[in-house]
């Protein structure tokens, strides 16, 4: 290993900001600062990466994501099986803020570098890697390629089609899913970017989405974010540290396959907002729709952001009062969505809106049955076309230096 590349983003950073981090008091917060990211309250910018469960569930929301959606290339199983080894831990070197492998200044410089270099220098940033995978890596076209067929989870079905869907195939599905979310958008690119070369020859990009202003948060004690609506988006979200909330509704349990058990269910939907409509709207009539203020956030029934929501209280077809636990069974998700501007379209309207990430631990009975009653009943689905879609089985975490990304479902 070189010097540059043992030496690591972090240490780079650590010997280039001694005295930016002592002038501006030290700490993350000082490295937030200098890089003028907004400060999070987080104390430390990396995430652990070894855990029951894979981080980039429960953690905290970071500010933006990269995700990615691959079409495994193989046939091979050992191949399969030895890319998630190699993504595992590289995944791992570029969650504490270190280059892949020999990094991106190898001693020999014919060759190309393990890393591809645009994230030296950077702090870790929060970056945490979620991988979970699609029913098409169990069976494809009715092929067994891998002899996982019999080990898909019952719970791992092609989502319905609601009303509202015009879903891109080319912005679906895939055999394996990957969320990098970090607090700076290169360090979550350069993850991406890193575990696609990493996998040439073995999968290649099917889909992928960049994502900014996140549009919910798993800490009810900071500020709830807004979407491209202009709502505040997510303030009765699962907590990130509420243990009995996330055992109840996120990680699968015995009701799962042993090899999916302490992992999840991801949920992926690119969904377009019709802004220029939207931003015709009246302001009375956007909240009666959303069922909010605009201003604070509260329920149109209440003063604060965080009164409680009485659906019965709300007009019948308003967001907040459709979602609510209390008119689906109590059925909850861990949702961390995003926000995302593609350009514009042919006739100058913006490609922009929502790309709704979230979990839980039985999509046919959570999320499937929530969003038919939002396409059909919800008076915002006039303002929402779905374009893309996909569902994942989240394998549980990475427990020590032999385990990697779904060893159980190969073991």
């Amino acid at each position: 290993m070189t010097g540059s590349s043992s030496f690591g983003r972090r240490h780079l950073l650590g010997a280039a900001g001694v005295g930016l981090l002592a002038g501006a008091g030290g700490g993350a917060g000082a490295v937030r600062a200098a890089r003028g990211s907004p400060d999070t309250g987080h104390t430390s910018p990396v995430v652990p990466f070894r855990g029951a469960h894979q981080a980039g569930i429960a953690t905290p929301v970071q500010d933006r994501l990269h995700f990615a959606a691959f079409d495994v290339t193989t046939t091979s199983r050992t191949d399969l099986a030895d890319l998630l080894r190699e993504w595992t831990r590289a995944a791992e070197r570029m969650v504490a803020g270190r280059a892949v492998g020999a990094g991106a200044e190898p001693e020999l410089a014919v060759s190309p570098p393990d890393d591809t270099g645009e994230a030296v220098g950077l702090p870790a940033s929060r970056l945490t890697l979620t991988v979970g995978f699609g029913t098409t890596l169990f069976a494809k076209d009715g092929d067994d390629r891998f002899g996982l067929a019999k080990r898909r989870p019952d719970a791992l079905r092609e989502l319905p089609h609601f009303p509202g869907d015009d879903l891109d195939p080319d912005r679906s599905g895939g055999d394996i899913a990957v969320q990098a979310c970090a607090d700076d958008p290169q360090v979550a690119v350069h993850a991406i970017r890193n575990l696609a070369r990493i996998g040439f020859g073995r999968v290649a990009v099917r889909w992928s989405q960049l994502g900014f202003g996140k549009t919910s948060s798993t800490t009810p004690q900071s500020q709830t974010p807004r979407n491209l609506f202009g709502f505040k988006d997510g303030t009765n979200n699962i907590a990130g540290d509420d243990a009995k909330a996330l055992a109840r509704h996120v990680w699968v349990g015995r009701e799962g396959p042993a090899w999916l058990r302490g992992g999840s269910y991801l949920v992926a939907r690119r969904i377009r907002m019709h802004i220029e409509t939207w931003d015709r709207s009246a302001l009375t009539e956007q909240e009666q729709i959303v069922g909010r203020s605009k201003g604070v956030g509260a329920p149109l029934d209440g003063t604060a952001e965080r009164d409680p929501v009485r659906p019965a209280d709300l007009p019948p077809a308003a967001h907040v009062a459709l979602a609510h636990p209390s008119a689906n069974g109590g059925a909850r998700i861990l949702r961390r969505g995003y926000s995302f501007v593609d350009g514009a379209d042919g006739l100058g309207r913006l490609d922009a809106g929502l790309f709704f990430l979230a979990y839980d631990r039985d999509p046919p009975g959570q999320f499937v049955p929530l969003q038919a009653r939002l396409a059909r009943d919800d008076a915002m689905s006039e303002y929402l076309l779905h374009t893309g879609s996909g569902l994942y089985a989240v394998p549980p975490g990475v427990r020590d230096d032999g385990d990697y990304w779904g060893s159980s479902l190969f073991g």
